[in-house]
């Protein structure tokens, strides 16, 4: 502590001055209260990203989900038409075809002008497949072209319209009130096969188309 002795200008300083020493081992605890402190921030901020994570992550698998409802969805409502407009067709009084013949040459020129696409007409004769003829029908909201085959005594109705998607999809089985319906695409068309055949005797047409 400074003094000033009367009579001069100049200060002294106090000799006895008392220096405490830190206790041993302070500095170590300091420096490991000092790593406890850094290693808890540390993990709660890798607590943080780990639950940023699982948010993002649980959002991604809602949203898949999502998507992957919404388009079962849609293919059951073009399912369902397709039933429906399978059952009108082969009902009393309904129409099974606006052009009747079991030549293609026919059948194929005939939706020239009624539809904006043009619609394969396959001769599936030899599978046992006999054409019959062609109608316009109404399935997912458009105008499509209905094929139709009988096989032995069971008609077959094969609607096809242009697939919104180019890449090919393989043959999918599925049945609905009695019914068998196989759906395909391929060479950028969309197929759906139903009638009252078996499962494996309705697959095969759609191996050969």
């Amino acid at each position: 502590m400074a003094h000033r002795t009367p009579g001069t200008e100049e200060p002294f300083i106090a000799r006895d001055a008392t220096y405490h020493h830190a206790p041993p081992g302070l500095d170590e605890r300091v420096r490991a209260a000092v790593g406890r402190e850094r290693k808890a921030r540390l993990a709660g901020r890798a607590q943080r990203f780990a639950l940023w994570g699982a948010a993002f992550a649980a959002v991604a698998v809602v949203s898949w989900n999502v998507g992957l409802m919404q388009g079962r969805a849609g293919g059951d409502l073009v399912e369902r038409d397709v039933l429906a407009a399978h059952m009108r067709s082969v009902m009393a009084t309904g129409k099974l075809t606006d052009v009747v013949s079991t030549d293609l040459h026919q059948v194929k020129p005939w939706f020239v002008g009624k539809l904006d696409y043009a619609p394969p007409v396959p001769d599936l004769s030899s599978r046992g497949f006999t054409l019959v003829g062609g109608r316009l029908d109404y399935v997912d909201g458009r105008t499509v072209a209905a094929i139709t085959y009988r096989y032995r005594l069971h008609t077959v109705n094969v609607f096809v319209w242009p697939a919104k998607d180019a890449a090919p999809m393989t043959p999918r089985m599925d049945s609905r009130q009695g019914y068998n319906i196989v759906h395909w695409s391929r060479e950028g068309m969309e197929r759906w096969a139903i009638s009252d055949l078996a499962a494996p005797e309705l697959a095969s047409i759609a191996d050969a188309m």
